[in-house]
């Protein structure tokens, strides 16, 4: 359960925007999203290295 203590007299937008921050952090969206089509663990490795590659490169080119 995500708490979000709100001060006396704190804009109420701003305690929304807290509140999105704290559920983002969780990840419940996240996980809800993958969890909606089932991805073979090879299809999974597949696309962590791909992703592995990529961010490689990126490096690379940077230095």
């Amino acid at each position: 359960m995500i708490i979000v203590p709100v001060k006396e007299g704190e804009n109420i937008e701003r305690a929304l925007k807290k509140f999105k921050r704290k559920f983002e952090k969780t990840g419940v969206v996240r996980e809800l999203r993958s969890r909606q089509a089932y991805t073979k663990p090879s299809v999974e490795m597949r696309q962590q290295k791909l992703k592995a590659i990529y961010k490689q490169q990126l490096q690379q080119e940077e230095d």
